[in-house]
């Protein structure tokens, strides 16, 4: 692994929690403060995405593409719900509505980073991402 691998994979997380923390920022269901909503658009990324870059490509072979974003992109959110209840649903009382609205939120987010990432990737190549 070299420093260039690294430096994009920091730009990768920069770029992930600015799309991730704009999706649930709004997305999130209202018992969550602002300040929850910004950690969360932080943390779930930063738990989920060195696994994404650095553990994953042993598992599936990061040059058979689909296969490697199949399994991440479906891991990553799961991973991320169930990190999101331990930290700030569980036991809390949230209504059943509002479990499922913050879940769907994460997934949007992680599908928003992703898509935004492949156009940021296909127009810009250049673009260490």
């Amino acid at each position: 692994m070299d420093s260039s691998y690294l430096l994009s994979m920091v730009y990768g997380y920069l770029f992930s929690i600015t799309v991730e923390t704009l999706v649930l920022l709004p997305g999130l269901s209202r018992p969550h403060r602002v300040a929850t909503r910004f950690f969360a658009g932080i943390w779930l990324t930063a738990c989920t995405y060195p696994l994404l870059w650095l553990v994953l490509p042993y598992f599936v072979s990061a040059e058979n593409r689909p296969r490697f974003l199949t399994v991440g992109e479906t891991l990553v959110p799961l991973a991320e719900c169930g990190l999101f209840y331990v930290a700030f649903q569980y036991g809390r009382g949230l209504t059943r509505g509002q479990r499922w609205r913050d879940w769907i939120a994460i997934v949007l987010a992680n599908l928003a980073s992703f898509g935004l990432g492949e156009v940021v990737y296909r127009f810009w190549p250049e673009f260490p991402l």
